[in-house]
């Protein structure tokens, strides 16, 4: 089941102007950077990057990037402080008249997990609660991904990293509900996957002032352990066995952009990435399996429920 679409209905009504151009240093096969190129063609030419450090901060290396835009490197923990010293001062030129309305910048924050569910939250948190006018794109790959693949606060059940080596024991934090709980005009969950309904979401926010907050499943081959040939692959399984919900909230009400109409068993997903090796081989674990499918399933259970609400 899809909501339905009102401005792209299929990939041929998504623009055509690229403001991400091919050749930057990122891994073959990033999910991040995929989702970045989508959101950008959307929102268009007239965006300031603001980037917490992490992998995608390997996209603009002095003097080179393959970005049209514009952009600000910042630590991890103070990227969406930036960004409210960037709206700041955009705002001050435009009232001084030194800057034509016409000519303002879209504010984009550009962070990786490890900055918006740990060290970023704060300033986040704070930003939200100002009700500062931004967008915010995470691109999740679920660990510190540009320091060794540690685990981060987004790393999933059972997965292994650098630093949780036999998996890790706890389930992710959903920054999705500690974002909605702030109440901020806009939320969503994109993959890309699925660029139609990513484009959908970032048109529906751009007429909403205030924090327009978007949380992209980021696939990883270089550390989840696939082939990056597959990396569009993993994405849809992530979203056909319902491991990653596609869901927007407005104004904290929520609603799911696309439900599958048959769910496909989570050890579809989990299998081909290598992360995930040790709950097959030598030999099953059976209990952790089962604990990681019933954790989708008991999400799915009051969505399914409830049809209508979400239709």
């Amino acid at each position: 089941m899809r909501v339905k679409r009102e401005h792209f209905r299929s990939p041929k009504d998504l623009p055509v102007v690229e403001y991400v151009t091919p050749g930057s240093p990122l891994c073959a096969g990033c999910g991040g950077l995929t989702t970045l190129r989508l959101m950008h063609k959307v929102l268009g030419e007239n965006v300031v990057v603001v980037n917490a450090a992490g992998c995608m901060t390997l996209m603009a290396v002095y003097p080179f990037t393959p970005l049209k835009s514009s952009w600000l490197y910042t630590t991890m923990g103070s990227a969406a402080a930036g960004a409210q010293g960037v709206r700041d001062a955009l705002d001050v030129l435009i009232e001084r008249g030194k800057l034509d309305a016409a000519d303002d910048l879209q504010v984009l924050v550009l962070a990786g997990d490890g900055s918006t569910y740990d060290m970023g939250l704060s300033a986040t948190s704070g930003a939200i609660h100002r009700g500062l006018n931004f967008w915010y794109l995470c691109y999740d790959n679920q660990a510190y991904g540009n320091t060794g693949f540690q685990m981060s606060a987004a790393s999933p059940l059972g997965s292994r990293t650098a630093t949780s080596h036999s998996g890790a024991v706890q389930r992710r934090k959903d920054i999705f509900e500690l974002w909605r709980a702030q109440r901020p005009p806009y939320v969503a969950t994109v993959s890309s996957h699925d660029a139609v309904d990513l484009a959908e979401k970032v048109e529906r926010a751009r007429g909403l002032n205030g924090p327009k907050l978007f949380l992209s499943l980021a696939v990883c081959p270089t550390g989840w352990g696939f082939d990056p040939e597959l990396s569009d692959e993993i994405a849809k399984l992530a979203i056909e066995t319902g491991v990653w919900p596609l869901k927007e909230a407005v104004d904290g009400a929520v609603r799911h952009t696309y439900v599958p109409n048959r769910f496909r068993p989570v050890e579809e997903y989990l299998r081909p990435q290598h992360r995930f090796a040790h709950l097959f081989e030598p030999q099953r674990d059976e209990e952790l399996l089962t604990r990681i499918q019933q954790n989708v399933d008991d999400y799915w259970a009051p969505v399914l429920a409830e049809p209508v609400a979400n239709a």
